[in-house]
């Protein structure tokens, strides 16, 4: 049975295990820096913990970067503000959660939210020794987020859409949390225009973040069919041929 013909909760599974498997590598190496981590997972240069600058990852504990599977550092494009209200969907080891709370300082507050208890346990420890006192990881989908309406005032996430079995879903509940006003800063990984569903496929798995991806049209369209404005997607390097990392932005109106 090839990915396109498995179930949803098939494919959820499968995303699940994978990160699962992911984050108890990393806490099964005990080692005490990033390289030696870094080979816990198998990510190549086009994900990881390469995409983030050596003084964000001496910022943190090795094992949330080395638990860094994403494909971009959404936190350089967010453009986070002291006291704003932060939401990480699939939020891993912590990395993007734990930056995010440095930069909003004391009067802000950073979420994550996973639906993988060995990341979350992760992400808890990573929390516990970086001292991070404004962060908070919740159990839950990216598909229904345990989150009340107008709650934040920015959604990130790195390269975990992709890997949703419902994007209209996840898409609207960025909209739902967010406040009028409030902004997304994502990185995905995206297809060119051109790319059907079966030649992503060809390229990659679901869970290695390729088969899933939506194309730059799809994502356009799915942001301003839940209301989202100004949406753009940039492509920032190419994972695979015909399919990009890139930066998705968009806002929520005021009115």
């Amino acid at each position: 049975m090839t990915t396109t013909q498995k179930s949803p909760q098939e494919v959820q599974e499968e995303v699940r295990a994978r990160y699962a498997e992911a984050a108890l590598k990393v806490e099964g190496d005990g080692c005490g820096g990033s390289s030696c981590c870094g080979g816990a997972v198998d990510v190549d240069e086009s994900f990881g913990a390469v995409l983030y600058d050596t003084d964000q990852q001496q910022e943190l504990p090795a094992e949330a970067v080395a638990a860094s599977l994403g494909c971009g550092n959404p936190t350089a494009v967010a453009a986070l503000a002291e006291g704003e209200r932060v939401l990480d969907l699939g939020s891993g080891g912590g990395i993007d959660v734990l930056l995010s709370a440095r930069r909003v300082g004391e009067s802000g507050f950073a979420y994550g939210v996973d639906m993988t208890e060995e990341m979350l346990d992760l992400a808890r420890q990573n929390a516990a020794k970086a001292g991070a006192t404004n962060v908070e990881f919740l159990k839950g989908t990216i598909e229904d987020v345990p989150l009340p309406d107008a709650s934040v005032d920015v959604v990130i996430s790195n390269c975990v859409i992709n890997l949703s079995v419902d994007k209209p879903r996840v898409i609207a509940e960025m909209y739902r949390v967010l406040v009028p006003g409030g902004r997304i800063g994502i990185s995905d990984v995206v297809a060119e225009d051109h790319l059907d569903a079966g030649a992503r496929a060809d390229r990659g798995s679901y869970v290695g973040c390729i088969a899933g991806a939506l194309s730059r049209s799809e994502y356009l369209d799915g942001l301003a069919a839940v209301g989202f404005v100004d949406a753009e997607v940039e492509f920032t390097h190419e994972a695979v041929p015909g399919m990009h990392g890139a930066i998705v932005r968009a806002t929520k109106p005021t009115a």
